[in-house]
């Protein structure tokens, strides 16, 4: 399938531009035709234009229609076949099985989330009917229903180039409620996303929807992204990657005349408590899972363990050195881009050289200089020395793991709450270990998103159930999910109708509930019509 490097505008490929750049394949350093074309401030204000325009039709678009969409889009990037995989793995050196599965995910989440706009009851709609003859005061006729905010910007992240991307959970929530998207591509994988976005129009057109609905920005510049955020005509803003660029959007937007909310997952060390019962028990499975965990993908997954928290002894020695076997063992990876590799590098040399802090072990293979790879290192420390010095709980982005020698499950705790929000919190432990850390899982739960019991934090099941996103600055407001279906909730906000006439009610909130849609009706919940 032939690339030519151009935005979509409402379906339509953009001008070409006198800026380009290219892609790079990271596993040999070569340059990717063909050459994509720098998104203009011209282009900017047609996407947002034209998304502004298609939101009302949009929102009135039947629960059918949105659904036939969404999984339009799934048939779409299937038809893509292996060029979108081969392209996907050019472009970010990610084996083609774990692409394959990545985009099993993609499919599997269009066609949850069709599934989910076809039952209907995410609009939680709610009915209280007048009441007249209330005294001392007469109740009104009220009725809620969660509607769409309007255009959602979208910004496709590097290490998911499909799940997280044009086409991955931001987009497909927005979607799913009715919200117009503008997606601005990672530049790391243009042809990736110039694919999957050819494959949203053509799923665009056979839906019968506007073009407006969807539009792809190429570019590499934080200008472009700025330009989106700050647009009169984005409502909200969806977002993965760095806690420095999430930070940038978050104050470019609350600089904003009229402030947007921007949902971004930024940073999360995912911390591991490791209790004593199981570590005498298991010790060197554990250490084995942790090696895995903290290696897969390279380490590039937001759910990394990147901090494991263990009390001194003679059962701690033993998984010290059952750990440090099997990092040795590790091989280096091929990491997304050298922006990654090159920060990977520079994040393990500089937490080296703080007090305290030594190398417990490192893969037997150098990395390769000439090509973006990272090496897998486990570091150690303890606990005062960690508890001194801040700089040791930021996020080391690729395979490294800082393990921190506790003294006693006091400090344990102590640690625990000087930690940051996370997206996740692990504790290894057996039945007698949580009668006696009570504390600590209460505490985990103030930080953390997810809280795993005996298991790794890497793997994200997209699910009604799932929580993906913690207190600051794991993301920007931990009442939100990026993965799952209650994702949408970011997309839509409640307006309450007081006194309208039934037949210019919204078809949620109408009596005969025409889309017979679970609604809680004066307080009971239910589908029957009156």
């Amino acid at each position: 399938m032939s690339l030519h490097g151009k935005s979509y505008i409402a379906g339509a490929p953009s001008l070409p531009s006198p800026l380009t750049f290219l892609a790079v394949d990271p596993q040999t350093g070569a340059a990717l035709e063909p050459a994509f074309y720098e998104c203009s401030e011209r282009e900017v204000e047609a996407a947002l234009a034209a998304a502004e325009a298609s939101a009302p039709t949009f929102r009135q678009s039947t629960p059918e229609m949105r659904s036939f969409f969404l999984e339009a889009i799934a048939t779409e990037i299937l038809a893509l076949g292996d060029a979108l995989l081969s392209r996907a793995h050019a472009e970010t050196g990610l084996p083609l099985d774990r692409l394959t599965g990545e985009r099993g995910r993609t499919v599997g989440q269009l066609r949850l989330f069709a599934e989910v706009v076809r039952e209907g009851s995410w609009c939680d709609a709610r009915i209280d009917t007048a009441l007249p003859e209330r005294t001392p005061v007469p109740r009104p006729d009220l009725r809620s229903v969660l509607v769409p905010v309007g255009p959602v910007v979208v910004f496709g992240a590097s290490n998911f180039p499909l799940a997280f991307s044009v086409a991955g959970g931001d987009t497909v929530s927005a979607l799913a409620v009715g919200c117009p998207v503008v997606v601005k591509g990672h530049p790391a994988h243009p042809g990736t996303s110039e694919l999957v976005a050819g494959a949203v129009n053509r799923a665009v057109l056979a839906a019968g929807l506007p073009a407006g609905v969807f539009s792809f920005l190429q570019g590499s510049t934080h200008a472009l992204g700025k330009a989106l955020v700050q647009h009169p005509k984005t409502r909200a803003v969806g977002f993965t990657g760095s806690q420095r660029g999430g930070r940038a959007l978050l104050d470019a937007a609350g600089a904003r005349l009229e402030p947007i909310p921007v949902f971004a997952e930024m940073s999360s060390l995912n911390p591991v408590f490791i209790l004593p019962g199981a570590l005498l028990e298991r010790g060197a499975q554990i250490a084995e899972g942790l090696k895995n965990s903290l290696t897969m993908g390279v380490g590039q997954f937001c759910t990394k363990p990147g901090l494991t928290f263990a009390i001194g002894g003679e059962s701690l020695e033993v998984f010290r050195e059952a750990l440090a076997k099997a990092i040795h063992g590790a091989a280096p990876g091929t990491m997304l881009h050298t922006g990654i590799s090159g920060a990977f590098a520079a994040a393990v040399a500089a937490a080296e050289v703080f007090p305290g802090v030594h190398r417990l072990a490192c893969g037997e293979r150098e990395a390769d200089a000439a090509l973006p790879q990272g090496r897998p290192v486990i570091l150690s420390v303890g606990s005062e020395a960690f508890a001194s010095q801040p700089q040791l709980r930021e996020e080391i982005f690729g395979p490294a793991g800082l393990l921190v020698e506790a003294k006693n499950l006091e400090d344990l705790r102590h640690l625990a709450e000087g930690l940051d929000g996370q997206l996740t919190a692990t504790i290894h432990g057996t039945e007698a270990d949580l009668a006696e850390a009570r504390e600590l899982v209460a505490i985990l739960e103030r930080k953390a998103g997810r809280v795993l019991f005996n298991g790794f934090p890497t793997g994200v099941e997209v699910c009604p159930s799932m929580q993906h996103g913690g207190p600051y600055p794991a993301t920007s407001d931990s009442r939100f999910t990026s993965v799952g279906t209650a994702a949408l909730r970011r997309w839509v906000r409640p307006v309450c109708y007081q006194n309208f006439p039934v037949p210019v009610l919204p078809q949620e909130l109408r009596n005969d509930n025409p889309l017979g849609l679970m609604r809680l009706v004066n307080g009971k919940l239910g589908r029957e019509s009156f």
